[in-house]
């Protein structure tokens, strides 16, 4: 049983440094994208910084960090596969499969910005920086209630979140639109 707290310590603090880097990497895209569009040197001195920034923090932190935390995950469900046919278990593993999508296509964005291939607004980034909160409230809301059901008023909660953070960003906008330095 020790050697199951231990595993699950460490699959705890790579679930936390991941989410770090998923929490970090969009907030970079918003500052990548807008040098973008700024001129001469600002454009390629920003450009070049961010750009390093960003490959320390996916391939030095995030990246490591959930091959960690899914390696440590796989041996907790090996010590007690019981767990899998729990519902709540189910429910949080589905989750998990959208936190690899929201990872797979943040490296694909990752990859896009290294490349000067901006696609995507910075707006759109400040949104997209919130999937990966509604992923960590679904998960620790599973976790901790251990329960299929009662989850659900946990992802009522989240999309109240969602909304709020909505809201946030729209307020946040306006702010700095009248206050550039805000």
């Amino acid at each position: 049983m020790e050697l199951y707290n231990y595993i699950k310590a460490l699959h705890l603090i790579f679930v936390i440094t991941w989410f770090a880097g998923l929490f970090y990497i969009p907030r970079l895209f918003v500052y990548q994208i807008e040098a973008f569009y700024k001129t001469a040197p600002e454009k390629e001195i920003l450009g070049t910084q961010l750009k390093l920034m960003a490959k320390r923090l996916w391939f030095i932190i995030t990246w490591p960090s959930a091959i960690l935390a899914t390696i440590f995950a796989i041996w907790l469900l090996v010590i007690n596969p019981a767990w899998l046919y729990q519902g709540w278990m189910q429910v949080k593993l589905g989750f998990v499969v959208l936190l690899f999508l929201y990872h797979f296509k943040t490296h694909q964005i990752f990859k896009q910005l290294q490349d000067d291939d901006v696609r995507y607004t910075s707006k759109f980034m400040r949104i997209w920086n919130e999937g990966s909160t509604i992923i960590l409230f679904a998960v620790v809301f599973l976790v901790i209630l251990k329960d299929s059901i009662n989850w659900i008023f946990g992802v009522v909660g989240i999309f109240a979140l969602a909304i709020l953070l909505m809201l946030g960003i729209k307020w946040y906008k306006r702010v700095r639109e009248k206050n550039p330095n805000a």
